[in-house]
Parts: structure tokens; sequence; C-alpha cells
């Protein structure tokens, strides 16, 4: 086979050539021409596993052997990953990262999945804007002159590359798209793999969206490929999977075993949990997603079998998002704040050695919980939850019986659905709404519980059943809203136009699609038109 042109189509001019070197770029390609065939190939078998199941999720029989060894652990946590009981999530966007970086939590999770929109700005800017942190470089100066750097503490960087079904248009192989999963991962752990080793951490890395030890065992031969291409010690690199699918559910054991010289535990992710389930149990309608908390009859098996199994096996158990933005009204932080409290209390009595808070603000209340349970302790993997009894049944039971929708509820969902992402294809991420920051999935959850209550005539509390037309008619008088209040510029207008017709088609599907970045993507933000990338040449086939 001769050499195919290695084309990029976004800019590479300034300090975006620092990060497109000729070697990183070389570095991807390698990454994406060894694993590229086998992410489509699962790809493939996750639309199989959707379209011809006819029987109930269960725990595989063909692994039933790995769940019954005990002789298996993953390996020690490394030191900098071993206490967790804070961790802070969020873009690597440049004033963002400072303040995480200046939040006093344990760990921060620089998200280029959920919480960034892909543009090739916002992906390249912030490869840079870690490079920069590492370098004691990174500032930000405001419009209004307020200057922004990084303290004397910072703490542990881990990196979510964004998921398995994504692409990364902007650079292409003999015009095919390469893995925005392998393009992450990959120029984080090049341009800064080796600075965090040199500092005395590492690479460490949280996956999202697996669906199957599988994808597990994918990720961990691209881990060991990389570190040998690298010159990087096997085993150097970490990473935390995020159970967020139904599917994954099923198979946390195998995805430890998989990943066990690189694992650093499970997380427990609600919102795409929820939507999972939507895709996968589409008959079983889920009422307004405020009502499924997560002491719901699933959610506390999935919750628990995750304590359980990540403690089994000598691994972290990090808990799930405060998502709430502290408000400036000192009796609506207050409540807030007790709602935070509570939430945090629960997973922590859970077994749980760690959570997520969206915003500085929530780091102290997150701390101070988990400071009263664990004591001078990092953690309580030594709760091994023996107590625990998960089975499928349990892990399944979703109670629909007449569900009926609020109008408050059913607006709420069109709303965020729609600000978010028309602010998604502004290149925005993470978005405050309503007092929540929201990301991707929060925007997944409301339009896949649309779709769900379109497709089943849901009724309403006042007596009309969920319709197309009814949504249709409430997406308009949202934009008509905005409009009046003058908050729509050319620019947002044009977003909030293409997100509407986004959700217009996504809720018009005989199933529920999949995801609406991927479609949201490839429409709006993949664009340019492919020309030969300046300073790479042609690399052999």
């Amino acid at each position: 086979m001769g050499a195919e042109e290695i084309t990029i189509t976004g800019t590479t001019a300034g300090r975006y050539s620092e990060i497109l070197t000729a070697e990183a770029v070389e570095f991807i390609v390698a990454l994406d021409r060894e694993f590229g065939a086998r992410r489509v190939q699962l790809l493939e078998r996750r639309r199989r596993r959707r379209a011809t199941r006819t029987t109930d999720l269960d725990f595989l029989s063909s692994t039933q052997h790995v769940r019954d060894d005990l002789s298996w652990q993953v390996a020690p946590a490394a030191a900098d990953l071993t206490d967790r009981r804070v961790e802070i999530t969020g873009p690597p966007e440049r004033k963002m990262t400072i303040n995480a970086l200046n939040s006093g939590a344990k760990v921060w999770m620089a998200d280029f999945e959920d919480a960034t929109s892909p543009t090739w700005d916002n992906v390249i800017l912030g490869q840079l804007n870690l490079r920069d942190a590492l370098d004691g470089t990174l500032d930000f100066t405001a419009p209004d002159g307020k200057r922004y750097e990084i303290g004397s503490q910072m703490p542990t960087i881990m990196v979510r590359p964004r998921g398995w079904h994504l692409p990364e248009c902007h650079l292409r192989i003999g015009g095919r798209a390469v893995s925005a999963s392998l393009f992450d991962f990959g120029m984080y752990l090049f341009h800064s793999g080796q600075k965090q080793i040199d500092r005395g951490s590492g690479p460490y890395f949280y996956l999202p969206k697996l669906e199957s030890h599988l994808e597990a065992r994918l990720w961990n031969d691209v881990f060991v490929f990389a570190q040998e291409y690298l010159g990087i010690p096997r085993g150097t690199i970490r990473a935390t999977v995020l159970i967020e699918t139904i599917n994954a559910a099923f198979e946390m054991e195998e995805i430890l075993y998989e990943l066990r010289e690189h694992s650093a535990g499970l997380n427990a992710g609600r919102w795409d949990y929820l939507f999972s389930m939507i895709k996968n149990r589409p008959d079983v309608v889920l009422p307004e997603r405020s009502q499924v908390t997560m002491t719901a009859p699933f959610m506390r098996a999935y919750t628990e079998l995750l304590v359980k199994t990540c403690h089994k096996r000598g691994a972290h158990a990090i808990g799930g998002m405060a998502a709430v933005v502290p408000s400036r009204d000192p009796v609506a932080a207050k409540r807030a704040l007790n709602q935070v409290r509570q939430d945090k209390r629960r997973e922590v009595g859970d077994g749980f050695d760690g959570s997520w808070v969206a915003h500085p603000g929530l780091v102290e209340t997150c701390r101070e919980v988990f400071d009263q349970w664990l004591g001078d302790e990092p953690h309580q993997i030594v709760r091994k939850r023996d107590d625990v009894r998960v089975t499928a049944a349990e892990l399944l039971d979703v109670k629909s019986s007449s569900v009926t929708v609020s109008e408050v509820a059913l607006r709420t969902n069109v709303s965020v659905a729609l600000r978010y992402i028309a602010a998604w294809l502004g290149g925005r991420g993470a978005v405050a709404l309503g007092g929540l920051m929201e990301d991707a999935a929060t925007a997944e959850i409301c339009r896949a519980q649309l779709w769900q209550w379109i497709s089943s005539g849901t009724p309403t509390d006042y007596g009309v059943p969920v319709s197309a037309v009814l949504v249709g008619r409430m997406l308009r008088e949202e934009l008509d809203v905005l409009s009046e209040t003058g908050a729509l510029d050319e620019e947002a207008a044009r977003c909030f136009g293409q997100a509407r017709t986004l959700l217009t088609v996504l809720l018009s599907e005989r199933t529920c699609p999949e995801f609406l970045t991927l479609p949201a993507y490839l429409r709006h933000l993949s664009g340019g038109v492919a020309a030969p990338a300046t300073a790479q040449a042609p690399v052999a086939a």
C-alpha cells in the first residue's frame, strides 16, 4: 500500500503549530492506524447489540470466571491518586482551567468531552492550556483588567478525551477522519505526559461512554502501545472508567480486569446512565428527570454495585456530579448547598472514596463531608460492602406505571435542550442554566426524554399527551421569548436556528438517536476544505 496523505483542515498557524508538530501528528496517525479499525468494529458491535437484543440485559456467562477469580486486583493507586475525596471537572478553557487548578480540589478533570464544544479552536487551545499550566506559564486577564494566575498548589490533573463514537474531522488520513478519542489522548500524552512524570505525577485519564469490557481492552492496548512508542514505562498511564451506560454496569468487574495494570477505578455518571437506560429500554417511560433521584431502586443498585466491585478489586469508587452553581442569593445558596451536602453524605455513606463538583464554590462543602467521614484516611477501599447483593433484575428495576409529565418539566427539558445545543454550536460546552452547570450529558437526557415522551404519547398533568406538535410549539415559544427580550444577536440567532432544526430532526426519529453531539458535530463543527498539512510529510501506509 502506498503512502496516504495526511491532511489538516483546521488552522495550524501561530501557537497551534506548537501542538500540531510533525512528530505529534505522526504519533496520532500511528495510533489511528493501529487501532482505528478495531474502534470501528466495536462501534458496529454496539449497534448490532442494540438492534438485535430480544432479552433483558444480564451479566455475561462468558466472563463468569473473571468475576469468580478472587486472586486479581488492580494496580496500587498512584501516589497522587490515592486521596481523591473532591474532584472538580470542567473544560480546559483558559480562565476555567486556572479557577479549577486554584479551587482546592484534590483532582481536576480537564474535560474534552461533555463540557467542551469540540471546535478546532477549543480542542487545540485546550491542549495548549494544559501544557502551559504544567510549564507554569498559564495566565489570563479579563476584559475588566482582573488577572488570573495559577497558585503554588495544583491538584492532580486527569484528562477526559472524547468518546469512541466521535471523530476528529480536522485531521484525516487518506480522507478518513481520525478517532477523536485517540486525538485527545495522544496529543495530551505526547505533549504533557513526560512533563507530568517529571513533576512526580503521571498521565492520568477518564474514559467516557464505554459499553463493554472489549472497549476497555482496546483502551488498555492503546496505553501499552503508546507507552512503548514514547518510551514511557508500562503502567505509568492510569485511567478511571465512567460507568455511564447500562451495558457497562453489567461488565464493571470485567472492565476493571481489562485495565487492571492501568486502572484508577470507576466513576458513577448519573445523567448519561439515565440517557443510556432510555436508549436501551425505550418502552419503559421515565418520569421527569428531577424525580429520578439517586435513591431510585435501579440507581441505588447501580451505585452500590459499583462501590462493591471497586473495593473488591482494590480500586477507587468515585461518586457523581454536584452541578449546582452557587447563587448570590444567600437563601437560595444555603438551600442548594444543603442539597449538595445531603447528596455527598449519601455517597460517602455508601462507600464512595470521592465525588465530583462542577464549580469551585462547591469544593469546600464536598470536602467537609468527606473529611468528617474519612478523617485522615485517604479513602475507604477497606469497606468491601459484602452486604450488597445486586441482581440483573434490580439493575433494570425501572417502574414507569402511570407516568405523567408536568408542563413545567416539559418546558424545562425543551428550554435546556434548545439553549444548551445553541451554546454548544456557538463553542461553549459548559453552560450555566437555571442555577446548574449543564453539559452535553444534561442535554442528552433532556432530548432523550422528549423523544420518549413523544414516542409513547405520555400524558401531561393537564390532560394533553406529549406530541411532536406540542414540543414544536414550545420550541417556537422559547425562541419568541428570547427574541422579544433582545437576547439574540445575529450569531446567537443562527445558533438557535440550527439548534431548533437539529432538535426537531432528532425528536422525529423512529428510534432514539444514539447521540446528539455526533450529528451536531458532523453538520456544524467539522467543516473546512481539506488541505495538505504543511508541516507533515506523507506517512507510509
